[in-house]
């Protein structure tokens, strides 16, 4: 092992045992915790002001239901503008200071809205104003007190290390993480603890490069290993070199990479601590997907393909029968391939060849190649060796539309020659793809051929939508049907 990687793995290591003691509790239930406390209070503050006025008054014990019908709507509007402004993130929420004007501000105008309801609907001989008037005035009250509590109680979770963002790594040049204070990691990322894999000091430039390679592959590992989220980058910004160097060899990982602001720019914005305010930071990349896409789009396949294996299982059937009487050698051909985040997984294809490579020397097929079996030609053609991967895609290694995985052996070729490839690894990849159903779809003899092919992977990943997925499986059938580029 060379030194740069010695040293690296060390730096990765120290690091990671320096980001304290293990999460007992993950910040990303936070806003939910949160936003679930608001309801309660708002729910029961119309409760509470409808029964305490009307025995006030002298009247009998009201029916709940309007108060509670009030008490629900006014949470849900409160609620969404809240959230909205970030209001429930975990960093916002655990800074010391109660966003008293956003929360009066909030809630007023929240009441205002439910008047004009109220007008609207006429629902108010159900619900009286007096009432209306004493859940209005205690409600915030409520608020307040609860946004206090919870702020408190966050920060002595973060300081006994209870709750934290383990979901984000830091990479920076040694002084700016030292710099970095535990005021600025709250404003930051709402905990004084994160994963931090500190770049080199040499001042020799080869050796510091080297051994920044190996501090970035311990990070990349570590995101890889722990599903974390972002990447947030610590690094002087007038080193424009630098920054460029750990773009690069950043930029295989599917999540957002953000850079801080350095030093000389926290003095100059000089925030407080306490401020709910969004704290400058350049996105350098975005995440392919957010959480709710991958949740619809992983519905979708799950849905899609279960439905196509049922339809397609005779057809299955038969073609495993056909392979079997056609030549000797097993039914289905596994070969690895890189999936999401440049994971291998093994990939199921129906046999066509009398070879199967799986190794670091692959020879791609060719048109009348005479490694296809006479029965495997049929079933290149019309794409029907393609049908095991649906297993593929209910077992969550590739999803029905993405990238075309390609074998180990090609990725890692392409990988050296086009620095865009990596970027192919930002989803799953998939049994149709926008190139395939523009044509781009075979072999790939030439540079020129993976280079079109890898611009229509990116164009799809970065305008990704439900409705382009819908289009692309329609596109695929009308694909198959023309047979073009299929041997």
């Amino acid at each position: 092992m060379s030194v740069g990687a010695d040293i690296g793995n060390k730096v990765g290591q120290l690091d990671q045992s320096a980001g304290g003691p293990p999460t007992r509790f993950s910040s990303n239930a936070v806003p939910y915790l949160l936003s679930t406390a608001d309801a309660f209070v708002i729910l029961l503050s119309s409760v509470a002001g409808g029964i305490g006025y009307q025995l006030s008054i002298g009247n009998p014990e009201p029916n709940l239901l309007p108060y509670c019908a009030v008490g629900l709507l006014a949470s849900f509007i409160h609620i969404l503008r809240m959230s909205g402004s970030g209001y429930y993130d975990f960093p916002d929420s655990a800074k010391p200071r109660v966003e008293i004007g956003e929360i009066l501000i909030c809630w007023f105008t929240t009441g205002l809205l439910l008047a004009f309801f109220a007008f609207l609907l006429k629902i108010g001989v159900d619900y009286s104003r007096g009432a209306f008037v004493v859940f209005y005035f205690v409600a915030p009250v409520g608020l307040l007190a609860v946004r206090k509590g919870t702020k408190l109680v966050l920060a002595a979770a973060v300081s006994r290390g209870m709750i934290g963002r383990r979901d984000i790594v830091l990479i920076g040049d040694f002084e700016e993480i030292a710099a970095l204070e535990p005021r600025d990691l709250l404003v930051f990322f709402g905990t004084s603890e994160v994963s931090r894999f500190t770049l080199s000091a040499d001042d020799d430039h080869e050796k510091r490069e080297s051994t920044d390679i190996n501090i970035i592959n311990a990070a990349a590992n570590f995101v890889r290993r722990n599903n974390c989220r972002e990447v947030m980058l610590a690094v002087p910004w007038e080193d424009a070199g630098r920054l460029e160097f750990i773009r690069e060899h950043v930029k295989m990982l599917p999540v957002a990479v953000r850079l801080l602001p350095d030093i000389r720019v926290r003095t100059l914005t000089n925030y407080a601590s306490s401020a709910r305010q969004r704290v400058l930071a350049i996105e350098i990349q975005r995440a392919p997907l957010s959480a709710a896409e991958r949740f619809v789009k992983r519905v979708m396949d799950i849905v899609i393909a279960s439905l196509a294996l049922v339809f397609f299982l005779p057809i299955m059937a038969l073609t495993a029968i056909a392979i079997k009487l056609d030549s000797p050698g097993p039914v289905i051909f596994r070969q690895f391939r890189k999936g999401f985040n440049g994971k291998q997984f093994m990939m199921f294809k129906f046999r066509t060849m009398i070879v199967q490579e799986n190794g670091p020397a692959v020879v791609q097929a060719t048109r009348d190649d005479p490694r296809v079996t006479s029965i495997g030609r049929l079933l290149r053609s019309a794409s029907i060796d393609e049908l095991p991967q649906l297993l593929n895609v209910l077992k969550g290694d590739m999803s029905l539309i993405g990238p075309r995985p390609h074998a180990l052996a090609h990725d890692n070729y392409f990988e050296t020659v086009l620095s865009e490839y990596a970027f192919r690894h930002h989803v799953k990849p998939g049994m149709t793809g926008w190139a395939q159903c523009n044509g781009a779809r075979g072999g790939t003899p030439t540079i020129e051929h993976i280079s079109e092919r890898v611009k229509l992977d990116l164009w799809y990943i970065n305008n990704w939508s439900l409705w382009l997925d819908i289009q692309i499986v329609i596109k695929t059938f009308f694909e198959v049907l023309r047979k073009r580029n299929a041997y």
